[in-house]
């Protein structure tokens, strides 16, 4: 049999969380292309108030998905997963069912605060054996982005048709599929495991809070998507001004994103095959700087607004590709799943920035102080970017010892002495070894032949 091929319980569980993670992205990311042309003829709304509807799910996620995360170690993955979801659709149908601009602010802050993320990894590495865990997220994360393409187009489309209160009841049915799925297709785990790669541990902020290429990244991940809703706060009012109806806007953005997922693919070859991550980076925050600088200075030229459009998706998607991979070479062995929590927390607080701010400025004089809003912004970002070092070109592994191992003062050292190893902490009380490794020139397979052979030898 081979070791690294998923069994059908690996698959189930990878399949239906992906499903389950999917469809909650879904409803929280069909909203952001046609808040801002529907949602000014709800009561109550102004520019302002729409932005805070926009972007108010992301605070309250920021705020709840670190605590959700350490809690369902005590009360269960799934029981937490299904609250959530559950607490994602009441603030579906409170939106649905409400004809004020403020009715929808609550409703998308209960979104929110059906905060599972954290959650559903942990589920994740409950279900998986460490040699399929990798491939297991790297479907969670290309489900991401389908998603995110998915939900552009569907929005304006189903919006046109039923308007808006349809939306959120459809978004709502979708939690609904949710909480199905989590309760008869995904397996149930054995027993809960703390993973150090996927999971939050308690008392390690200080060490991710502190490392300053981290901190950089964090701030970067929360400037993408601050650039993000406030960009969709503009850009549905800019084509519309320039003479494109609301209802062929998901057209515009099912050609850019075809054309952005295309173009993703030799930058990911560069950055990772080629090494060359902190160029792309630079390189995608400059791209953003310019799609901002066309938005602006577009007027109501239509065709200039799409290719300003089409640059922004271009970086964005690329971005979304290569800082979890970057938090993943930065974080210290041990502690990538609380870097990514802290990562997670910045983004979502990214998204309430950009939508408070970004429904502001709109208020202040239109789209076009958006755009300026998110020219300076851009140009910080690059400032920050340049001072950012290569990373290193590593990968993390958790890989379980033997009781025999565990008492051996020495492993360690041995591992940290073997070619392609950057870094080892050994934690006994996990049974674990956390080890950061070049895999050009090693693997897990390799480093667990090892770790058995030093078992084997004599004292």
């Amino acid at each position: 049999m081979n070791d690294y091929k998923m069994v059908p319980e690996e698959r189930r569980a990878t399949w239906g969380l992906g499903l389950v993670f999917s469809l909650r992205m879904l409803g929280m990311f069909m909203v952001l292309p046609v808040l801002t042309t529907y949602g000014m003829a709800l009561s109550g709304a102004t520019k302002p108030l729409i932005g805070i509807a926009i972007g108010i799910y992301g605070l309250t996620q920021a705020i709840f998905q670190i605590p959700f995360g350490l809690i369902s170690d005590r009360v269960g993955r799934k029981p937490l997963i299904v609250g959530g979801l559950l607490v994602f659709a009441i603030g579906s149908i409170v939106a649905a069912t409400s004809d004020s601009i403020w009715g929808i602010i609550l409703g998308r802050a209960l979104q929110g605060s059906g905060a599972i993320a954290a959650a559903v990894m942990a589920l994740l590495s409950d279900l998986t054996r460490e040699q399929n865990r990798t491939k297991a997220m790297a479907f969670i994360g290309v489900s991401f982005g389908i998603t995110f393409a998915v939900a552009m187009v569907l929005g304006p489309i189903i919006t046109h048709a039923f308007g808006l209160s349809a939306l959120f009841w459809g978004i709502a049915a979708l939690a609904i599929v949710g909480i199905i799925i989590t309760l008869t297709v995904i397996p149930n785990p054995s027993s809960h495991m703390l993973n150090r790669e996927s999971g939050i541990v308690k008392g390690s902020f200080g060490k991710v809070l502190n490392n300053s290429r981290l901190l950089k990244l964090n701030f970067g991940i929360l400037c993408l998507h601050t650039l993000l809703m406030a960009t969709f706060l503009a850009l549905p009012v800019a084509m519309e001004n320039a003479g494109f109806p609301p209802a062929e806007h998901w057209k515009v953005y099912l050609v850019t994103m075809l054309v952005s997922f295309i173009a993703v693919v030799p930058f990911i070859i560069i950055a990772e095959k080629k090494r060359k991550m902190k160029q792309v980076f630079v390189i995608c925050v400059a791209l953003l700087f310019i799609s901002e600088t066309i938005l602006w200075s577009s007027g109501q030229r239509l065709w200039i607004i799409f290719a300003g459009v089409q640059l922004f998706f271009i970086a964005f998607n690329i971005m979304e590709a290569i800082l979890p991979s970057l938090i993943s070479k930065e974080s210290p062995a041990g502690y990538k799943g609380t870097a990514m929590g802290v990562y997670s927390t910045s983004q979502f607080i990214g998204v309430a920035l950009g939508g408070s701010l970004g429904g502001w400025l709109f208020g202040i004089n239109g789209v076009n102080t958006v755009f300026i809003g998110g020219i300076i912004l851009c140009a910080l970002w690059f400032a920050v970017s340049i001072t950012m070092k290569q990373p290193a070109y590593v990968s993390s592994l958790r890989i379980e010892l033997p009781e025999s191992a565990l008492e051996d003062n020495l492993l360690e050292s041995y591992l940290k002495m073997s070619a392609g190893v950057n870094e080892v902490v050994i934690v006994p009380t996990e049974r674990s070894a956390y080890i950061k490794i070049d895999s050009g020139k090693t693997s897990r397979a390799k480093l667990e032949q090892l770790i058995s052979s030093y078992q084997s030898q004599p004292a």
